[in-house]
């Protein structure tokens, strides 16, 4: 299979939102990448009633933290891309490549400003002002969309 866009998950905190990203890359054909800690004990078990039978059918990468992270998006020529509530680019305005890997930071935190340094985007989803930011699952789903529209990765699915 041709390379794809990925999703990478940052200390996740919320086992409900990771398993509904695991879920989403399952039906897409998406890797989903989780860069621990995470917030709760992470087991398929811990996963399954937001995840469902979908666990079993989704590229799940697992690192140790993120600097294994970054090492692995080097060995792969892939370009990091920050959801971030403080971006100064549309997420519409931003040209999606499949080596990307959309990243989302902790429910509860974000990303850490190191970590959002080493991404060559930051992007923002467009909403209200008065507003602060959606679920992070919501987020992945929504820009993941345009990234797989814009680099034809919807093709072959049905």
């Amino acid at each position: 299979m041709a390379q794809a866009p990925a999703i990478a998950l940052y200390q996740p905190d919320i086992a409900l939102n990771t398993g509904a990203i695991l879920r989403m890359g399952a039906c897409l054909g998406v890797p989903v990448h989780v860069i621990h800690p995470t917030g709760f004990p992470f087991s398929r078990a811990a996963l399954r009633r937001s995840g469902m039978d979908y666990l079993e059918h989704v590229d799940l990468v697992e690192h140790s933290g993120f600097g294994a992270f970054r090492t692995w998006m080097k060995a792969h020529g892939r370009r990091l891309i920050l959801l971030t509530t403080h971006g100064a680019t549309s997420a519409y305005a931003a040209r999606y490549t499949p080596q990307d890997v959309i990243m989302v930071g902790r429910e509860s935190a974000g990303v850490p400003d190191d970590v959002a340094q080493e991404a060559a985007l930051r992007l923002r989803i467009p909403m209200r002002q008065e507003v602060r930011s959606l679920n992070v699952a919501m987020a992945a789903a929504i820009v993941l969309g345009e990234a797989l529209r814009q680099t034809e990765g919807f093709e072959g699915l049905s």
